[in-house]
């Protein structure tokens, strides 16, 4: 890929506790990250250093003292290094959730997004981080995702995709108590979830895809016998949706709607809570699993897995997930780049 047509892809080092510094020594061991993309690391330079130890590979960087030079260097075979001081070797224990760790994280994703709202970088790919030691460390939302909304003002409709090679899934309720997931379905956010999912997949480059809508009842509620929300909300929304254009099917029960999607009839699965899709995908590939932060107005994506505390530190952290979560950030990169530069 030419220089000038690369998305530039800002890449974190994750909580400094856990395995993100070593998976993204690992990702940047493969020769093909930077024929992909125009590549700045941001992060603590101890830290990255720990992360090289612990993966056995040593990378070669171009080190950049600002952000905003990173898209117009003429060499970006290697990727460019910011180092940034956010917290001190001390600090960190490695395993444990810590508010120096959390502090830490919010600093270099903050630092990131101002990137991207500035037009200094096309998406965002960060290593995992813990909600727990982000909240210690000064984190006012329930999630990184609330947080990032709050940071870039977005006004309208987010939420979370979770994503297993070409499946996508988004959910139109999320971290709510499940005897509260029936009264948070509307007909509005139905085609609100549907929509965001149906546009993040154009930009990931399918340019048609083939969305479903998952029932929330037993056997899709068997006609209203086992519950009326597919019959007075979800049923409508979808008709809805059709009469926008989009041409998304359901609601198919939950039990059986992701043997279709393997089967390769379905691109994405709309759930109706939290539990519904993540079960599923999970159990069909966790190692590879990534999250996609929907709805905002920069691409920002992660492994879908957590820190994994109880291997930090020992050189047995499986990169698969963190790959795929790049290549999507390089995807939609590409994306936010045309459509920015329009």
């Amino acid at each position: 890929m030419n220089t000038q047509q690369k998305p530039v892809i800002a890449l974190t080092l994750g909580d400094p506790a856990g395995i993100g510094a070593e998976l993204i020594a690992r990702l940047l061991a493969r020769p093909e990250a930077c024929q992909l993309a125009n590549i700045v690391l941001v992060g603590d330079a101890w830290l990255w250093q720990e992360g090289q130890r612990v993966a056995g590979v040593q990378i070669q960087t171009r080190t950049v003292d600002r952000i905003d030079a990173v898209r117009e260097r003429p060499d970006t075979d290697l990727p460019a290094w910011l180092p940034m001081e956010t917290v001190r070797p001390e600090q960190v224990a490695v395993g444990q959730p810590q508010a120096a760790g959390g502090a830490s994280v919010l600093r270099v994703l903050d630092a990131c997004m101002d990137a991207a709202r500035n037009g200094h970088v096309d998406a965002i790919c960060f290593a995992p981080l813990n909600k727990f030691a982000m909240k210690l460390g000064g984190l006012k939302h329930d999630d990184e995702l609330h947080h990032f909304a709050q940071y870039l003002g977005v006004t309208g409709y987010f939420c979370e995709f979770n994503t297993l090679g070409d499946l996508w899934t988004s959910r139109v309720s999320s971290h709510i108590p499940l005897k509260d997931a029936a009264a948070a379905l509307s007909v509005d956010g139905i085609k609100a979830a549907t929509r965001l999912i149906y546009r993040s997949l154009q930009a990931n480059g399918v340019a048609a895809p083939r969305v479903a809508v998952a029932a929330f009842n037993p056997h899709g509620g068997d006609g209203g016998t086992c519950g009326r929300e597919e019959v007075d909300i979800i049923a409508p929304a979808v008709r809805q949706l059709n009469e926008e254009g989009l041409p998304v099917q359901g609601p198919f029960p939950a039990d059986t709607i992701f043997l279709k999607a393997q089967a390769g009839e379905f691109q994405a699965i709309v759930t109706m809570y939290h539990d519904q899709g993540q079960i599923a995908i999970k159990l069909l590939g966790f190692s590879r699993g990534v999250t996609v932060q929907g709805g905002l107005p920069i691409p920002i994506t992660t492994p879908a897995h957590g820190t994994a505390y109880d291997i930090a530190g020992q050189g047995r952290a499986n990169v698969d997930a963190t790959w795929q979560a790049f290549l999507i950030a390089c995807r939609m990169g590409v994306s936010h780049r045309i459509s920015s530069f329009k």
